[in-house]
């Protein structure tokens, strides 16, 4: 609330009228010189509103429009990320086979993020060797990503921005404030506006999984520095019910909206793999197809979900496993393969 020759306003009801707009006060009462100081105040009243509803974030000359752009919930920072993750063997870990890991391998060195720790904090800042590295999950798409940290020769370190996109993740560098999208990689505000980071192969599976396969991982630690209770999900049900918390762009009801997909790109050209289809092949060695001209093998694992993409040339792919409704929300003309000719 704020208070000015015998008016007071409330910012927050002020922007919620129909009739009023973020230029409404510079082209009326500026321009026209009336009530020349009234209208300063309320200009600035509303730039301030408007950074406070987008979590401070500048969204001037924003990629996305900004209605599009929702408040998550949470403040900015208010899920935090990991930022001195910490590591434990194999043995020392301790967890369940079914546990739901991220996992990457770089440089010879193997290390699984558990999902029950990412569910609380959605980003870890790290590093293998001198490859620095975000870790980022975000548990409305299913999606976990593992990118690049490295723009332009410079280290970015990323914090959960509180706002969403098509009910996605929009993480944000602390270095310039620039928003950036989770499942596309692209900065959408900023400095860095338009600008993409390099997602990297990785893997969301099973622990039993990535064990049997990487004997040698390093597990990310609960000792995180903060009181979160990781035996729990916050999101109880969400990977298997029906429903989205918030809306999305595009919306396809050809298979149940958390039906795990795995997305491809090739050169702009997108391609989803359900596991629904997948489970019908009469075996469950690789699947070959091609994309953009391009062959491809797809190895996957019916009961952990989770796959791996490579080239003809035997170079491994970065993929997109997430909920049918995130990769099609993003990629509406999205190609997919089916059993079925």
């Amino acid at each position: 609330m704020m208070s000015a020759i015998g008016l007071t306003l409330d910012s927050g009801w002020l922007l919620n009228q129909p009739w009023f707009g973020r230029h409404f006060f510079s082209k009326f009462l500026i321009r026209k010189n009336c009530c020349k100081p009234i209208g300063l105040l309320l200009l600035l009243l509303t730039s301030l509103s408007f950074a406070q509803g987008f979590n401070g974030f500048d969204l001037e000359g924003s990629l996305l429009p900004a209605e599009k752009i929702l408040q998550g919930g949470p403040p900015r920072d208010g899920i935090p990320s990991i930022d001195q993750p910490k590591f434990l063997s194999a043995v020392q870990g301790g967890l369940e086979p079914a546990s739901l890991v991220v996992g990457i391998t770089l440089n010879g060195e193997s290390r699984a993020y558990p999902v029950a720790i990412l569910n609380w904090h959605e980003l870890v800042n790290d590093r293998i060797g001198t490859q620095a590295l975000v870790i980022s999950y975000c548990p409305l798409c299913g999606t976990a990503l593992v990118f690049n940290a490295e723009v332009q020769g410079q280290t970015l370190e990323f914090g959960v921005s509180g706002l969403l996109y098509n009910s996605d993740l929009l993480l944000y560098d602390r270095q310039h404030l620039s928003l950036w999208s989770q499942i596309t990689g692209e900065a959408i505000s900023g400095p860095k506006a338009g600008q993409r980071l390099e997602l990297l192969p990785a893997e969301l599976t099973t622990w039993q999984r990535w064990h049997a396969e990487h004997p040698a991982t390093l597990i990310l630690s609960t000792d995180t520095g903060f009181n979160r209770d990781y035996s729990r999900s916050p999101y109880g049900d969400y990977d298997s019910n029906d429903r989205l918390y918030f809306p999305v762009e595009f919306l396809s009801q050809r298979y149940h909206p958390k039906e795990r997909v795995l997305g491809v790109e090739i050169e702009g050209v997108f391609k989803a793999y359900p596991f629904a289809e997948l489970a019908q092949r009469e075996t469950q060695e690789p699947l070959y197809d091609s994309l953009a001209g391009k062959l491809l093998r797809i190895e996957y694992d019916l009961p952990s979900r989770s796959g791996r993409v490579f080239d003809e040339a035997g170079k491994e792919l970065p993929v997109i496993n997430s909920f049918w409704f995130a990769w099609y929300g993003f990629h509406p003309q999205t190609a997919v393969y089916s059993i079925r000719p």
